[in-house]
């Protein structure tokens, strides 16, 4: 007998082997219609999977995580599938699932078209509607080489081929297309019903720009159709509010083959930055903090005792003078210790916060850059906290307090919070690791806060609280870090004298709260569709008048909202009144004043809100105190 174990804890005896597929059968046919997969001992297989001996078992559907997976994988065989039935000598490459679909790569003797992947589409829904099954078969290593050789796929043929000698390999077919894969997948393509191809893009294949640029072709698939649809919607709303489009329209910045991954501000584009900024800056003097300067390159000799030489060398931009070499510091971390050790310190002086705006370079991939949110050169709101093992509870737990405060007066009020534990390229002992993740764990458990554990994501040095934002359409953006480091400081020794007078090396917290600037004011442009709040627009205030015989007063009222530190902008010109309040109104300022006789007579001004929202005319100390009431509150 065999006894399976179900997720409720009740249990199902059968008298020999027994796939998925019959337990499903067994419980029910409503199950055994919706099961995609099974979870064998924590393994997803596929339903025709045997079990034979005594097991765990939970049977996947669409509504599990794992059930959307496995129609994504299986969505990205039928892609392959349909071109090889459109296109029979296309070369195919690989195939994976990605966040929110999948893609496949392609060689072809000519680029596809647009045309062509409506046509894919099409006949991808005719192969599904075939309701073909999915079936799975294991050769040895040389045995499926020579297969795919004699269906002419040489490239799968060169994947088999890294593989071990000694190793089987599983296929997988459904009708006349045959694919390598470890699975699992959905047991036929009628299974596949909800699905949409994006787009066209290039690829090297392997990722090496040396080799042949395939063509790749991106979908996605849900598990019901109102999923797609509110996909489709976001993806039609993130358009619309993509940081790159508003920066051009809004006038905020540019970017430029001259200096690839590097930003230049406009004046507006600057404003803002300096709201972000100085916002922070206060948020670092009213917690402790003590903002701090190091400096851009530092010697290849600290980037070794710290280990980012060895570990992280690749992503670092050097130079050399005088026969010594140096890195453009990709962090500030090891600055802040060499501060840190400037002078005797002593255990009352704990906890010590550094604070700084760090200018970091990294070398990232050219085609991994995107606009102000994945760049080379940028800004962090760097903090490096110092303290003792009994001090690292109070502070992480202050810290979360502190972060949910500034995200929400950015307007972000949804926060995920992960834990990053241990990679296998680490440094430090297991001993100092285990008492570096409990103290992050307890600290998110203490601060109330629901988490998720992401194994093996850590930091080389420490394991991290990953804070992550989710923004007005249901996107996902990591971006406040707490890290904990027992090597850093002892590494580049730094010291504190305890109070029994022996030396001790500090714990080392790192700690961002947006990260890095660049990257946060791109989230915040999308966040608001680059309809900034009060306190941080660009421009809080557009003075229009009607005539010139107004000229006098507009500058009169703009000067007035400048004295009282306000961001105003005055627009004279001898333009139709309507044409001036609809290009400012474009510009997405929160107020537009406008002024002709009439408030001129009475010493007022006309209020319109952003949006279009008529206010009416009032004087121009009720209009400062509502738009001062605005950037208090941070509305």
């Amino acid at each position: 007998m065999i006894q399976i174990t179900l997720p409720d804890g009740s249990k199902r005896e059968y008298p020999g082997p027994v796939t998925v597929a019959d337990v499903a059968a067994s419980i029910g046919a409503g199950l055994a219609k919706a099961a995609l997969a099974g979870k064998v001992d924590g393994k997803v297989v596929d339903t025709s999977f045997t079990i034979s001996q005594d097991s765990p078992l939970s049977i996947i559907t669409a509504r599990d995580a794992e059930g959307l997976d496995v129609i994504r994988h299986s969505a990205a065989h039928l892609l392959a599938y349909a071109v090889k039935e459109l296109f029979p000598d296309v070369q195919v490459t690989i195939g994976p699932v990605i966040e929110n679909g999948f893609f496949y790569d392609f060689s072809y003797k000519r680029p596809f078209t647009p045309e062509d992947l409506a046509a894919i589409e099409k006949r991808m829904s005719e192969l599904a509607a075939k309701d073909e099954p999915v079936t799975r078969r294991v050769l040895p290593r040389d045995e499926a080489v020579a297969h795919f050789k004699e269906i002419g796929e040489h490239y799968k043929a060169e994947i088999i081929a890294s593989i071990p000698a000694n190793e089987d390999v599983s296929l997988y077919r459904e009708g006349s297309f045959e694919d390598l894969c470890r699975g699992p997948h959905v047991p036929s393509t009628g299974k596949l019903k909800f699905f949409k191809l994006m787009k066209l893009a290039g690829a090297y294949w392997r990722g090496d720009h040396r080799n042949e640029m395939l063509q790749r072709i991106y979908g996605t698939a849900w598990a019901t159709k109102d999923d797609l649809q509110q996909y489709l919607t976001m993806l039609e709303e993130a358009e619309k509010r993509d940081h790159r489009k508003l920066g051009r329209e809004l006038d905020l910045f540019h970017m430029e083959d001259t200096a690839p991954g590097l930003v230049f501000w406009h004046p507006k584009g600057w404003s803002l930055w300096q709201q972000v900024e100085q916002y922070m800056r206060h948020v670092y003097q009213d917690n402790g903090y003590q903002e701090v300067k190091g400096p851009q390159i530092l010697d290849k000799s600290l980037w070794e005792k710290t280990g980012h030489w060895d570990n992280y060398r690749d992503n670092m931009f050097t130079t050399e003078s005088e026969k010594r070499q140096y890195a453009l510091k990709p962090m500030n971390c090891p600055g802040h210790v060499l501060i840190f050790k400037q002078g005797i310190k002593s255990y009352r002086d704990l906890p010590l916060r550094y604070g700084e705006f760090g200018q970091c370079h990294r070398n990232e991939p050219s085609g991994a850059l995107h606009g102000i949110m994945r760049v080379r050169g940028f800004t962090q709101d760097d903090g490096h906290i110092f303290c003792t093992e009994d001090q690292i509870l109070d502070e992480c737990v202050a810290f979360t307090t502190l972060l949910q405060k500034v995200y929400k007066n950015f307007g972000f009020s949804d926060i995920i919070y992960k834990v990053a534990t241990r990679p296998d390229n680490r440094v430090g002992s297991e001993a100092l690791w285990d008492k570096a993740e409990h103290a992050v764990m307890e600290a998110l458990r203490l601060s109330g806060c629901e988490f998720t554990i992401s194994p093996g994501d850590g930091a080389f040095y420490g394991p991290k609280i990953e804070y992550t934002l989710k923004d007005a359409i249901g996107r996902q953006w990591q971006v406040g870090t707490m890290q904990v480091d027992f090597n850093t400081a002892e590494r580049l020794g730094g010291e504190f004298v305890t109070e029994s007078s022996e030396r001790q090396n500090p714990v080392m917290l790192h700690r961002a709260i947006v990260g890095s600037l660049e990257r946060f004011i791109g989230i915040l442009i999308e966040q608001h569709a680059g309809a900034m709040p009060a306190w941080l627009a660009p421009k809080q205030v557009s003075v229009l008048n009607i005539t010139d015989s107004q000229a006098d007063y507009a500058r009169e009222v703009a000067k007035t909202l400048q004295n009282q530190g306000l961001r105003v902008d005055l627009d004279l010109r001898n333009e139709k009144i309507t044409y001036k309040i609809r290009e400012h109104s474009m510009q997405k300022l929160p107020y537009i004043l406008v002024v002709g006789e009439k408030e001129k007579a009475a010493g007022a001004v006309a209020v319109r809100a952003r949006g279009n929202i008529d206010l009416g005319v009032m004087s121009l100390d009720a209009f400062a105190q509502k738009i001062a009431g605005d950037v208090a509150d941070k509305c």
